[in-house]
C-alpha cells in the first residue's frame, strides 16, 4: 500500500514543524526522536529519547529546518528507536511554497 503524501508549507514556523514531526536532525547525520519540547519565547529546550538536551532558536533558515525540509541522508538513532511508521511518514511528507498546511492548530498562540 502506498503511503499517503502530506503537504506542509515550506516556510512554516520551525517550532510548529518540530511539534508536529517530533524529529531532530543532528549535525552527525543522525535523526533523533524528540521526547519533550519546552518553548520559551524565541528559544526551545529540546530533549530527545536518548536523553540529550539542548536549546534551539526559532529560525526558518536554520540548519535543522533546512535538513528537515530537504530530507538529506540520515540514519535513525539506535538509542531513540524511531518506529518505522514514523520514518515512512517522514519520507512521504512534502514541502511546498504555495500549497499545504500552515500548522496553525499545533501551537496555542496567545498573541
Amino acid at each position: 500500500m502506498e503511503e499517503k503524501k502530506r503537504y506542509y508549507r515550506k516556510r512554516v514556523d520551525f517550532f510548529r514543524l518540530l511539534l508536529k514531526m517530533k524529529l531532530w536532525p543532528s549535525r552527525k547525520k543522525i535523526l533523533h526522536g524528540i521526547k519533550t519540547i519546552n518553548i520559551v519565547g524565541n528559544q526551545a529546550w529540546i530533549t530527545t529519547h536518548c536523553n540529550e538536551t539542548f536549546t534551539a532558536y526559532n529560525s526558518k533558515n536554520s540548519r535543522a529546518a533546512r535538513f528537515l525540509r530537504n530530507k538529506w541522508d540520515y540514519e535513525p538513532c539506535r538509542i531513540c528507536r524511531i518506529p518505522s511508521w514514523k520514518l515512512e511518514k517522514y519520507k512521504s511528507t512534502r514541502f511546498n511554497q504555495s500549497f499545504g498546511s500552515d500548522l496553525k492548530d499545533t501551537v496555542n498562540d496567545k498573541s
